[in-house]
């Protein structure tokens, strides 16, 4: 019996590294889809309107269905985010006494049952509470996806496959506009939501369906579990019942006593990570960068149309930025593989990348006419967005693989929390004092030029890969991690 399960864990998965890439990819695209799609116009839709006359247009998608309030509406789009923030850091956590694949799992099911809920919702409290547990499913594919893609890409190519996976940002968002729009404005928008539950639950199903995969710094633990769930169960058996009552209260306490366990866990794996220095510069500089991405992504096509009188101020900056998101995250990462991918390289790579696109940044919101703006600002984004896989890259490798899953998860709260979130509306503020969008464009670029400091900071501390540092903590029964044998 031991040998028939030692062949089980020693034979081929069924996710090749290439599979199990494209099947990452896929899902966060779907992830991202559902971002632009509630944010489109077919979906989100719009209030009634009343001329003067009293001719009124009826509303349309979930704000006119629901007759939500600006505020309301608004509420709706970043919802996601305090399911996100709360599950990320327990799905990380969680991944060292659970199989992290199964984690996954169970997100990407939550995620589906959610977003169908969206559209099966009734009123504004119904999809917002829906929208939450969307973010609920996303925080653990965001925790964990990662480690897994850096545990099964090539050697040579870690950056270049991260790379791949988190240019699936900006061409789902991207998707995300043209298919809300097209299923929202010719069908309904509650079907862009199912269909969008129907796409994903395959994934799903394949998290379960097949045999789970291992995860580098965490050892499994189901069958420790399941044989400490014998010896306790045991004893009842017994026809004492005060045997069975003291046997209760001792199971009990147990319960307690892991559950106390796991939050002491996660604030003593916080305390290492921000007790870190190369985490922490790593985090302070993507704060910094998120700060001034999420401003313009928010407040470009705005800016744009009141300094270069844009009419078609959404199309041209949303074509901007899929193209320079996919071909920039791409060549970065491309780039560090090619340097060879260590952290003192990633981080030469994120200084300079970020301090020569905000010098075209910059130099593009002092054009007078909008095609030197536009050529300059199409060079300066794709340098910044050659950032994205070397970012990440030094957030898996800087910490032990064990403490991976955590590290993202706290570095995607912090970026939400402290960089793009608050940026629009501090952004908004400097707006309302100044009166004048290219001098808050340049306030707002000049943000890069800080976290190119930060960045830079990095390069001279004392930095060790730690991909290899839980190796010997693996036990020898455990699955290898993948193998490419089979025909992808």
């Amino acid at each position: 019996m031991a040998d028939d399960s030692l062949s089980k864990s020693a034979s081929p998965s069924w996710y090749t590294p290439k599979r199990l890439l494209i099947i990452f990819c896929v899902i966060n695209l779907l992830n991202y889809v559902d971002r632009g799609t509630i944010a489109s116009n077919g979906v989100n839709g719009s209030l009634e309107t009343c001329t003067d006359s009293g001719i009124c247009t009826s509303g349309s998608g979930i704000q006119g269905d629901f007759k939500l309030s600006n505020f309301q509406d608004g509420i709706l789009s970043s919802a996601f985010l305090v399911g996100l923030l709360v599950a990320s850091p327990i799905f990380a956590s969680l991944a060292k006494s659970h199989n992290p694949f199964r984690l996954i799992g169970v997100g990407l099911s939550v995620w589906t049952f959610a977003v169908a809920g969206c559209g099966s919702s009734f009123d504004f409290w119904s999809i917002a509470i829906c929208r939450m547990l969307v973010g609920v499913g996303e925080a653990s594919f965001i925790s964990l996806a990662a480690p897994f893609i850096d545990d099964n890409a090539p050697v040579a190519q870690k950056t270049a496959w991260l790379a791949m996976f988190y240019m699936c940002i900006p061409a789902g968002t991207a998707l995300g506009y043209v298919y809300g729009g097209i299923v929202g404005s010719h069908l309904n928008w509650r079907i862009a939501f199912w269909g969008e539950a129907i796409l994903m639950l395959p994934f799903c199903i394949l998290g379960f369906a097949v045999e789970p995969l291992p995860l580098r710094g965490f050892t499994p633990m189901e069958s420790g579990e399941a044989l400490r769930s014998v010896e306790t169960v045991a004893p009842d058996t017994e026809d004492d019942g005060t045997l069975a009552g003291n046997q209760a209260s001792i199971t009990e306490s147990k319960s307690t006593s892991k559950l106390w366990n796991q939050f002491t866990r996660i604030g003593n794996d916080m305390q290492t990570l921000l007790h870190d220095q190369v985490y922490v510069i790593n985090a302070l500089g993507s704060i910094l960068y998120n700060f001034v991405i999420g401003a313009y992504s928010f407040w470009g096509p705005k800016a744009g149309y009141n300094i270069y009188h844009m009419s078609n101020a959404d199309l041209l900056f949303g074509g901007m930025t899929i193209f320079c998101g996919i071909v920039g995250t791409l060549a970065g990462g491309l780039i560090l593989d090619r340097m060879t991918s260590t952290i003192s390289n990633g981080f030469k790579l994120l200084s300079v990348a970020t301090f020569l696109g905000a010098v075209f940044c910059l130099g593009a919101f002092c054009f007078k006419r909008l095609p030197g703006f536009l050529v300059f600002f199409t060079i300066g984004e794709l340098l910044i967005f050659a950032t994205q896989a070397p970012v990440n890259y030094i957030f898996l490798h800087c910490v032990k693989p064990s403490l991976r899953p955590l590290s993202m998860a706290i570095a995607t709260v912090s970026l939400h929390v402290f960089g793009d979130v608050p940026s629009s509306p501090l952004v908004g503020v400097l707006q309302d004092h100044i009166h004048d969008w290219r001098k808050t464009a340049l306030i707002l670029t000049s943000v890069f030029f800080l976290a190119a400091l930060i960045w830079f900071i990095g390069i001279f501390l004392k930095s060790v890969d730690l991909f290899d540092k839980d190796a010997d903590e693996q036990p020898a029964t455990s699955r290898p991690l993948l193998d490419d044998s089979i025909e992808s």
